[in-house]
């Protein structure tokens, strides 16, 4: 079972100011509609796209007043739902089908505890194993709990016992610019995906995933192109500079290089240590390195990243789009994903969008 206890532990914040006009938004989303069968009987449904209002009799759709911010509370809220629909189904389903209690939920075990505590470094940078034994405990319990109730839910749907009509929201299609980001080439222009990252050095999610992406480029770099912008938080006082030297050393080529060795640096780093940095990477000219970074030459990039990431709605790090890569335009049009993005999550949607652009172009 693969699980991510510090990003439950280290997350899982609300963004409370929008919080409310999502649910109005998912209320708005459960227009009912009936529909009459084939024997005569009828059934409610729902619409995850219904009209909401008409000017001078064009309508006007809930998809309509969608942004990249509103997007991920509406999916952060179907996915709260569609979790309690779950775990009602499976309460409804033991009364039916008492076999299913065979099946029954796992107790957690000390081994249980030890084993995950062990497998996890980024846990035992929370505490020792007797601070984080009862957390650790409650996690697995939860996870236990909901392998067992989807297991349930899709036995359900296999043996014919459950028709499942919750639709989620539709996809929402941002087009973000590409700018000034560095790119991961591998083959040539033009290439119809594109994995656009905006991160920040002293993020520890944008740090842990930079060895899924390191996979993801392996595995589809003649297929999709990789680019990355600077998102440093305001309250990371460093990340800002890191992000300048990194575009300091991408001058002599060397912006992947240094940009590994930060995020593995990071936490001990200090910017009046950057020169090294450079030198370990293979930054030739280093009078010159200096020079761009205390000039701040790249400050303007820098702060260019974090204004058009403001203006998709990006609010916190690591964030990825995913989508069609338009080279003439230079923008990419997909899904936005934020915070510990699974590497299946990653996988699913690449595949999705490279099929999509051979689609188009037979066309």
């Amino acid at each position: 079972m693969k699980v991510d206890l510090t990003f439950e532990l280290a997350s899982g914040f609300v963004k409370n100011f929008i919080f409310l006009t999502a649910l109005f938004f998912l209320a708005m989303s459960i227009f009912d509609r009936t529909l009459v069968w084939a024997d005569g009987s009828s059934k409610s449904i729902y619409s995850n796209n219904p009209i909401i209002a008409e000017v001078d009799g064009k309508k006007i759709l809930l998809d309509d007043l969608k942004n990249a911010e509103m997007q991920e509370i509406l999916m952060q809220l179907f996915q709260m739902q569609k979790n309690i629909l779950k775990y009602k189904i499976t309460e409804m389903l033991l009364q039916s089908h008492p076999q299913l209690k065979s099946d029954a939920v796992p107790n957690v075990t000390r081994k249980d505890i030890l084993q995950f505590y062990n497998s996890q470094a980024a846990v035992k940078e929370l505490g020792t194993l007797h601070e984080m034994e009862d957390r650790i405990r409650q996690f697995l319990k939860k996870s236990f709990q909901e392998s067992y109730v989807d297991r349930v839910y899709r036995r359900a749907l296999s043996e014919g016992w459950l028709v499942d009509y919750m639709i989620k929201p539709n996809d929402f299609k941002l087009v973000a610019e590409i700018g000034e980001a560095v790119l991961w080439s591998n083959g040539g222009k033009g290439k119809g995906v594109m994995l656009l990252e905006f991160s920040d050095f002293q993020c520890p999610f944008c740090k842990r995933v930079q060895k899924t992406l390191a996979m993801l480029r392996e595995r589809y770099g003649d297929a999709v192109e990789f680019g990355y912008r600077h998102f440093p938080l305001p309250f990371h006082k460093q990340a800002r500079g890191f992000a300048e030297a990194a575009e300091c050393a991408r001058d002599q080529g060397k912006f992947w290089e240094m940009q590994s060795l930060i995020y593995h640096q990071a936490p001990r780093m200090e910017l009046n240590s950057l020169r090294q940095a450079a030198k370990k990477v293979g930054v030739k000219n280093l009078d010159e390195f200096r020079s761009c970074f205390k000039s701040g030459k790249y400050a303007s990039r820098v702060l260019r990243d974090i204004k058009d990431g403001s203006r998709m709605g990006i609010q916190g790090t690591p964030t990825f789009i995913i989508g069609i890569h338009d080279y003439e335009s230079a923008t990419v049009t997909g899904e936005m994903f934020s915070g510990a993005v699974p590497e299946e999550k990653f996988i699913q949607t690449l595949e999705k969008y490279i099929l999509l652009s051979k689609a188009e172009s037979t066309h």
